[in-house]
């Protein structure tokens, strides 16, 4: 009986150890499925992680690429300062660029200036065109500004105009004449009274001649220095204005018919060319390249001459830019 009992309990062991066997064999079974399953799952996992990504990398591209075009496209509208006045010449620019070159071009008017320059300094305005060479380069040491001329456009004379005589001859003694007060134009206007033979210089090719250079004064003048764009304001308090050309248009004035002496254009007035000008950095830009082509073009010069009855001179082809 106990041999019995101990071969039943073997056989018992021995079918618990194969039940056990094939319990550990299945678990392998079911591990390896398992990983297969799980390794499955991680690729498909990683497929459609890799999917998305490119997705988004090229809605990222689209988005960049989309985003290039819209600023070439802003490039296309440009604002430029300019003094208050007559525009017929710009607007005809204007007016061909958007033609033929699909660019906006948008004026924005200024009363003074320093105005423009600020503007452009800041950003508020792409390009201007209201300024000699001289003033500019005097504008960017005084005040730190960073602005480049891209471009000649025309000499607008400057001129003496009055509402009491009709000659400088007639200026009786002690009277005051007004002239503009910054350094380029204040030199420009003693400048071009001793031309006018009412003052002499020490140096009349001095383009930054000041009152202490004054060497005689026979009549005693007494010279008023104001604001450029209050000089022509100040006719009915002075003998005479020294104005500068855009400021006389804007007052009515028709500067070849109307001053009774005006700047002569000679070798020497090139500081007096005026300029289109953009911020330091952006001389290359080539929608402001082709603007400034535009305007300098036989299309310009004639309505230039149509509309300022020659009182300003196209300067583009007398001299280049360095």
């Amino acid at each position: 009986m106990v041999w019995e009992v101990d071969a039943i309990s073997a056989k018992t062991n021995s079918t618990t150890q194969d039940a056990s066997n094939r319990i550990k064999k299945q678990k392998q079974t079911n591990s390896k499925g398992e990983n297969k399953m799980n390794f499955k799952k991680l690729f498909v996992a990683a497929a459609a992680a890799l999917s998305l990504a490119a997705c988004g990398a090229a809605q990222t591209s689209n988005s960049s690429s989309s985003a290039s075009s819209e600023a070439k496209q802003e490039n296309k509208h440009v604002k430029i300062g300019v003094n208050a006045g007559n525009h017929e010449v710009w607007d005809d620019v204007i007016a061909r660029l958007k033609e033929k070159e699909g660019i906006e071009v948008e004026l924005v008017e200024f009363t003074d200036y320093v105005q423009p320059n600020q503007a452009l300094e800041n950003g508020d305005v792409d390009l201007n065109s209201f300024q000699t060479i001289i003033y500019l380069e005097r504008f960017n040491k005084e005040q730190g500004t960073h602005i480049k001329p891209i471009g000649y456009t025309v000499i607008a004379p400057m001129g003496v105009y009055s509402k009491k005589i009709k000659n400088v001859s007639e200026l009786k003694d002690g009277d005051t004449i007004a002239i503009p007060e910054d350094t380029s134009n204040n030199s420009r206007a003693l400048r071009l009274l001793h031309a006018a033979g009412v003052i002499k210089l020490k140096d009349p090719n001095n383009t930054l001649a000041t009152q202490d250079d004054i060497v005689e004064n026979p009549k005693n003048i007494q010279i008023k220095e104001l604001p450029a764009g209050q000089t022509a304001r100040a006719l009915d308090d002075v003998a005479a204005s020294l104005i500068n050309n855009g400021f006389a248009v804007e007052a009515g004035f028709q500067p070849t018919k109307d001053s009774i002496f005006i700047e002569q254009i000679t070798d020497s007035s090139q500081p007096y060319y005026n300029v289109i000008a953009a911020k330091e950095g952006n001389e290359n830009n080539e929608v402001y390249k082709k603007i400034v082509e535009y305007y300098q073009s036989p299309e310009t010069a004639k309505k230039i001459e149509e509309v300022s009855k020659g009182a300003n001179v196209p300067v583009w082809e007398k001299a280049k830019l360095k």
